[in-house]
């Protein structure tokens, strides 16, 4: 009799737990505004996310997914997030320099080897260090996602050496050290937000753009320009972002939820991404693109070329520098 007491006792004991934690877990939606179209492994990433997060709080809350920009470029979604009327992007890490300064380490031409290592900074307490500086700008890094290595299309010529690349108008993402990079390859640069990008290629207001090649083929660039260079100047961490004014009404239990989820997703986002990444050339090719590779003796040069701007930018963040470096050091041995 005792025995059974004593385990009744316990199950209303779980039972109240259970309904304490259920309590701290509310009703509520979310907006997660992103610039690639359906299907894109961002997309993909935060589909998944959307699913996690209901499964942990039983269905109670919701992430509605608005893919292609459909709330806005990058630069007003974060507008909208710091004022709360959008809670979620995932977005370039580069472009949250805007904000704090030290992201355009995000940036810098062929600073990661491959994925693995970029993994490792990003997670490590370098990643982590500067998403907790957004906190002061309204913005709560969740997890870091990837778009992937960057390389350039355009619809004028085939680009075999990295003079070819003199000349040409190409879009970049809206921020200093992207704007310099390529006038120090003697183009011109012109930023523009992303759901603009097409609309440029296709009246040619624009020669060309540059982004990793599931954006190139998830968005049809393919269909306004003919050259693809496999550049990979560029790897690009994103961050998914939350909305502090939003954040801070959130009880620990909705927080922890979304936090997990998160991470959750960018380990599936990161892994769906490589493994897509073999059959997109396969597809860009299919698709009409003529492809080309720059030679050793070329890629060396388009390093030595991009140095003096990334000695410009890291010298004003040259703490954040020193602190990537060593990390890359100990990665490296």
């Amino acid at each position: 009799m005792k025995r059974s007491m004593i385990k009744t006792l316990v199950a209303a004991a779980a039972l109240a737990l259970l309904g304490t934690a259920q309590a701290q877990v509310s009703e509520r939606a979310f907006k997660l505004g992103l610039q690639n179209p359906k299907g894109h492994p961002l997309e993909i990433g935060a589909s998944k996310f959307a699913e996690i997060v209901a499964a942990k709080s039983g269905g109670k809350l919701k992430v509605n997914v608005f893919p292609g920009g459909t709330l806005g470029g990058d630069a007003a979604t974060v507008s909208a997030l710091q004022g709360g009327t959008v809670e979620i992007t995932v977005l370039n890490s580069g472009i949250l320099a805007s904000q704090v300064k030290d992201f355009v380490v995000y940036d810098f031409p062929f600073m990661f080897a491959n994925p693995k290592e970029a993994d490792a900074v990003v997670d490590g307490p370098l990643g982590q260090k500067l998403h907790a500086k957004l906190a002061d700008k309204g913005i709560v890094g969740l997890a870091y996602w990837e778009l992937g290595f960057r390389n350039i299309t355009n619809g004028r010529k085939a680009i075999n050496t990295v003079d070819d690349i003199a000349g040409l108008k190409l879009r970049v993402i809206p921020n200093a050290i992207n704007v310099d990079w390529v006038k120090a390859l003697g183009a011109n640069p012109t930023p523009m937000a992303f759901p603009e990008v097409y609309a440029g290629l296709e009246g040619r207001a624009i020669d060309g753009q540059e982004n990793p090649l599931s954006v190139i083929l998830a968005n049809k660039f393919y269909e306004v320009q003919k050259h693809l260079v496999l550049s990979n100047h560029q790897y690009n961490p994103q961050s998914l972002i939350f909305s502090k004014k939003v954040w801070d009404a959130l009880s620990a239990d909705e927080k922890k939820i979304l936090q997990d989820a998160a991470v959750e997703a960018g380990r599936f986002q990161r892994q769906t991404n490589r493994e897509l990444a073999a059959g997109q050339l396969a597809e860009l090719k299919k698709a009409g693109m003529q492809v080309t590779e720059l030679s050793a003796a070329e890629q060396g040069k388009l390093r030595d070329k991009m140095k003096p701007v990334i000695d410009k930018h890291g010298a004003e963040i040259a703490a954040t520098v020193a602190e990537l470096q060593a990390e890359l050091a100990k990665l490296r041995k």
